[in-house]
């Protein structure tokens, strides 16, 4: 049986409670705010911000409770996740999971890898989904509220779902691009732990940013803070909106045309991401990223060969 999976598990269940709440957590305070609070779409103010027709704005308000609950969680869980991939190497020995991975028939390059895969990248992508499915149900409960269900039960969702599903897509897609933009910083800081254990943070914040301060304002040498600048920026275009053109929306349109558009600007806007990839600050990106690797890795063949 390839021991990859189990690994995977492993690092799955063992913060499962904490995943958990910080998805029932979110869902409960909207729920509990949109239940006590007052809400009235009826009034003149909101009436002249929303110019919208009263068939159409359910459909916008579906749209944007499903836009909310996927940015919420997925902000949630990837944060969460950098927070917690930040002090994996330290972590495996300090509660001693290093003698775990030895029982394994992995190598420490893949024991390393795994849970990383695990927080940068399943489980930000779990939260995309589950944020559109919590999304999906608040919609009920604004439009529900607002206006009335059976405006909720009138939207063309089979026009609103595949357009979700198409963003999300984007998202999926975006996410890979946009951790591999960032892994050099990523990596970084895994290591900056590992090696200065809780000062590893303080380390890499002040390394890099007052360090490209320094360079920037006593030296003239605005290198470091550029490249921050320029991985972050192509980092956000990778995650969404890496096209130059956009979809303009003004009341005129037909809701339903818009919708079925979005998939092909979805398409227009991933191969915007990918074509900004092939370039010579990804290569430098990827290459350090790389680096910080290897050296985490001999770091925790060393620290093993301690603890054996």
């Amino acid at each position: 049986m390839n021991p990859v999976l189990p690994l995977m598990q492993r690092e799955w269940l063992q913060h499962r409670f904490a995943w958990a709440l910080m998805v029932l957590v979110p869902l409960a305070l909207a729920v509990l705010s949109l239940t006590v609070s007052r809400l009235d779409m009826n009034s003149a103010e909101l009436q002249m911000e929303m110019p919208l027709p009263h068939d159409r704005l359910a459909t916008v308000m579906a749209l944007a409770s499903m836009a909310s609950g996927v940015g919420m969680q997925f902000a949630v869980m990837w944060v969460s996740s950098l927070i917690i991939i930040s002090g994996l190497a330290r972590r495996d020995h300090g509660d001693r999971s290093v003698e775990f991975w030895l029982s394994l028939p992995v190598s420490h390059s893949t024991s390393l890898a795994v849970p990383m895969l695990v927080h940068l990248l399943l489980v930000p992508a779990a939260a995309l989904l589950i944020g559109l499915g919590l999304g999906w149900l608040v919609s009920a409960l604004v439009v529900g509220r607002t206006l009335s269900l059976s405006d909720w039960w009138s939207i063309p969702w089979g026009s609103v779902l595949p357009a979700a599903l198409a963003i999300v897509g984007r998202l999926l897609s975006g996410l890979v691009l946009a951790t591999l933009w960032l892994s050099p910083l990523i990596l970084l800081l895994m290591l900056a732990t590992a090696w200065f254990r809780r000062w590893g943070l303080a380390v890499f914040v002040l390394g890099l940013g007052l360090g490209g301060w320094v360079l920037d304002r006593l030296f003239g040498q605005p290198l470091v803070i550029n490249l921050l600048l320029d991985l972050v920026a192509h980092a956000g275009q990778a995650l969404f909106g890496a096209g130059q053109g956009g979809l303009r929306i003004s009341p005129e349109d037909d809701t339903v045309v818009l919708l079925r558009q979005l998939p092909a600007w979805v398409v227009a806007d991933l191969w915007a991401a990918l074509k900004a990839a092939v370039s010579p600050l990804f290569i430098g990106a990827l290459l350090f990223a790389a680096g910080c690797f290897a050296a985490l890795v001999q770091w925790r063949r060393q620290g093993a060969s301690a603890t054996v």
